[in-house]
């Protein structure tokens, strides 16, 4: 065989194992992004999984702890706190969550005049707890505050701390009433609340777990946030045009 035929046989070897070569590369990155994409794919997964269950994390419909109802507690599952006399004509139902701004602007503007109408005889309130405020930024500080607020209404003092607690609310980042510290120290506020049952109370988290059924019962009742207030059934913080003077008006009119 010439020495020409000998090389162009050589090449052809060549040229035939570097393409099987280039080949060879090719399926090993295609093969590697197969796995890429399946490890990512799986770590998506778990990601989603995680969210979810973050977002689900201790709702499965029912408390974690015993259900105790406060003092004096009323309507279905013994949910609202009442206040004013049980003969009113006009019923106010208000859900709040004590780390939430536009809770503290409602009874900042409208607690005089609700003040005055229960004290009238005018008007019953009935206080609903939610706690989405933790659900939304983190922390316990909307539950262990409504615990104690609960607490608070065993010691027939549930009006006042209320209205310490709102009057002193933290910025919304700000889980301060997540210490038992903070919560006994605006329990001071109210003359004759800071008694040793009442930090017990607070301490032991009595109340946690019909704190986590009221605010079941604001999440499956299908209202926007907090606060939701209605009279006599119809939403009246939606209502643009409302105001504390009207709210007194639509209550002596029922009242006459």
């Amino acid at each position: 065989m010439s020495e020409k035929n000998r090389d162009g046989k050589r090449s052809a070897r060549e040229r035939l194992a570097a393409e099987r070569a280039k080949q060879n590369r090719a399926e090993k990155r295609r093969r590697g992004l197969i796995v890429g994409a399946a490890v990512v794919g799986v770590l998506g997964l778990a990601a989603v999984i995680g969210v979810i269950a973050a977002g689900t994390g201790g709702d499965d419909g029912e408390a974690s702890g015993p259900v105790v109802a406060p003092s004096g507690a009323q309507g279905e599952d013994s949910l609202a706190i009442p206040v004013g006399e049980e003969s009113a004509r006009s019923t106010l139902t208000i859900w709040e969550d004590f780390r939430c701004p536009a809770c503290k602007s409602f009874e900042q503007a409208y607690s005089p005049v609700i003040h005055e109408l229960t004290d009238a005889g005018q008007l019953k309130v009935e206080y609903h707890l939610a706690t989405i405020i933790d659900g939304n930024m983190g922390g316990t500080g909307s539950a262990n505050a409504a615990n104690a607020a609960a607490c608070a209404q065993d010691a027939g003092k549930f009006v006042p701390y209320h209205d310490v607690l709102f009057e002193n609310q933290p910025a919304e980042t700000d889980d301060a009433y997540a210490q038992d510290a903070t919560l006994f120290e605006l329990a001071g506020k109210v003359e004759g609340l800071d008694t040793q049952a009442f930090r017990e109370c607070v301490e032991e988290g009595t109340h946690d777990g019909w704190v986590e059924k009221s605010n079941e019962a604001f999440r499956s009742g299908g209202f926007s946030g907090t606060p939701t207030v209605l009279l006599d059934g119809t939403n009246i913080y939606q209502d643009r045009s409302m105001t504390p003077a009207k709210l007194k008006q639509l209550v002596e009119e029922a009242n006459q």
